[in-house]
């Protein structure tokens, strides 16, 4: 579970309205297993909050903890070790190696511990977002919808507890978002796992837990 303590990052200390957020410098419980949402528009702390859990970010007063332990005083190998088997996640800015093929850049996701999925999972999975036409092509020459499903395959074929998603959906058009959406909703079931979702505004994407604002 995540729990999070009084945690303001330090951009928004003297920023007016913080005290407004559902989130920022108040104490939550982030069960396993939960759908959590949180909606907020551009500045508020999105992708900070989604960075800060992922163990990317620690500018911040306050404490986020992970299963109890802190992620603050967790070794750069330790979150490595978390981030491959119990965090998934979907970058609003991607973080794709243009360079390497769509396939290439979810293999190299899939192998970096025990595999869950056999690389037969990528073909599937593929098929069914609509991009595997796109899987051999360098992901540079993919538009930025199909880099954001190859992103959203990325981060379904590791294992995980949990998966942090960041404005996921944001250049998919409503078939192919709700392709996406069932993918998601399958595979979290699958493990029991939960999710943190983040987008502009609200959706009836998911039946989600809570609905939280920043």
């Amino acid at each position: 579970m995540f729990e999070l303590k009084n945690v303001i990052p330090f951009p928004l200390i003297e920023k007016k309205g913080v005290e407004k957020s559902n989130i920022w410098n108040k104490q939550l419980l982030f069960d396993n297993g939960e759908r959590i949402k949180i909606t907020a528009p551009s500045g508020t702390g999105k992708t900070t909050l989604i960075h800060q859990l992922y163990g990317l970010r620690k500018d911040f007063n306050g404490s986020i903890f992970f299963d109890g332990i802190e992620i603050k005083q967790l070794s750069s190998h330790q979150i490595a070790i978390q981030r491959q088997n119990l965090v998934g996640i979907v970058f609003q800015d991607l973080r794709l190696f243009n360079q390497l093929t769509a396939r290439e850049n979810i293999e190299l996701k899939r192998v970096l511990q025990t595999p869950y999925y056999d690389s037969s999972k990528i073909e599937e999975m593929a098929q069914l977002l609509g991009i595997d036409h796109i899987l051999d092509q360098p992901a540079s020459s993919c538009s930025y919808g199909e880099q954001q499903r190859i992103c959203i395959i990325r981060a379904l074929i590791q294992p995980f507890k949990w998966l942090l998603m960041d404005e996921p959906f944001s250049h998919l058009d409503n078939k192919n978002k709700q392709l996406a959406i069932e993918l998601i909703s399958n595979e979290c079931n699958k493990r029991n796992a939960g999710f943190i979702l983040t987008d502009l505004d609200d959706d009836l994407y998911f039946t989600y837990s809570r609905i939280l604002y920043l």
